[in-house]
């Protein structure tokens, strides 16, 4: 898969998830590539700009923990339950090197669980996560 198509799924993706959740899921997301020439972020979107550049080793902390030590392959995906605010919510393996980060500024991933409308945007999710299993994301 190239990038805009990367990026067309991922936000079509999210506006389905949002309209069986009645709000927003993730309300921040980004593509990034590590060790890429481009500085890692390939795509974002989000309120912050060029401020989640600069927050992302901070707020990628407690994702990075729990991805520590787990060999993903492409569409497996991880989440943490407490990343409140900035902090990141969840990561899927989208290429060799490239992930798809995604963040609730609002709610941590509990909260969005403890909501029996969670259920109806999990397809969505997973149908994303399956596409980017079967033609990863191209080398950025």
């Amino acid at each position: 898969m190239d990038l805009p198509t990367a990026r067309r799924e991922v936000t079509e993706t999210l506006q389905r998830m949002s309209a069986a959740y009645y709000r927003d899921v993730f309300d921040e997301w980004a593509i990034v590539a590590i060790g890429a020439k481009h500085g890692g972020v390939a795509a974002y979107h989000g309120v912050r700009g060029a401020d989640f550049i600069t927050a992302f080793q901070s707020d990628f902390a407690l994702l990075r923990a729990a991805l520590e030590g787990k060999e993903l392959g492409a569409g497996d995906f991880d989440f943490v339950p407490d990343g409140r605010g900035y902090h990141h919510d969840a990561a899927v393996k989208i290429g060799r090197r490239s992930y798809l980060i995604l963040n609730n500024t609002y709610k941590t991933m509990a909260e969005i669980r403890t909501d029996p409308r969670w259920v109806h945007a999990q397809p969505h999710f997973v149908a994303l996560t399956e596409k980017f299993s079967s033609d990863p994301l191209e080398e950025l």
